[in-house]
């Protein structure tokens, strides 16, 4: 076996454990990332490796220290929340709020959760 090929089951088997843990599917997880699922599917198997940009895209996603992914550390959570990855066929204001929630830190975010889940409450009503 090739050092690409254990580095590519490596990845594999570390982003399987860390969606397992996470609750979410291979098609969740492809979303967030911004790859086909297919591909996705490819890499929990070992049979692709992922370039850096998708790498980083990934650990957002599972909310995984890059050294887990490449087994150069125990599984350690991050705490930050998964990356919602916007698709080309999101409007451009779709586009424009998750960069500004992005730029958030955690008290603002919180405090925007907040005000939008009371709002769809009464929208709700």
């Amino acid at each position: 076996m090739t050092m690409n090929e254990e580095l590519a089951n490596t990845v594999g088997k570390a982003a399987r454990a860390a969606r397992a843990r996470l609750g979410l599917t291979q098609a969740d997880v492809a979303e967030r990332v911004g790859i086909a699922m297919d591909v996705y599917s490819r890499m929990e198997r070992g049979r692709v490796l992922p370039s850096v940009t998708t790498l980083r895209r990934l650990c957002l996603a599972l909310g995984l220290d890059a050294n887990v992914l490449l087994g150069l550390a125990d599984g350690v959570a991050l705490q930050v929340a998964p990356v919602v990855v916007p698709r080309a066929e999101d409007p451009p204001s779709l586009r424009r709020l998750l960069r500004a929630l992005r730029a958030l830190g955690p008290e603002e975010l919180r405090s925007v959760v907040q005000v939008v889940q009371g709002a769809l409450g009464l929208l709700r009503r």
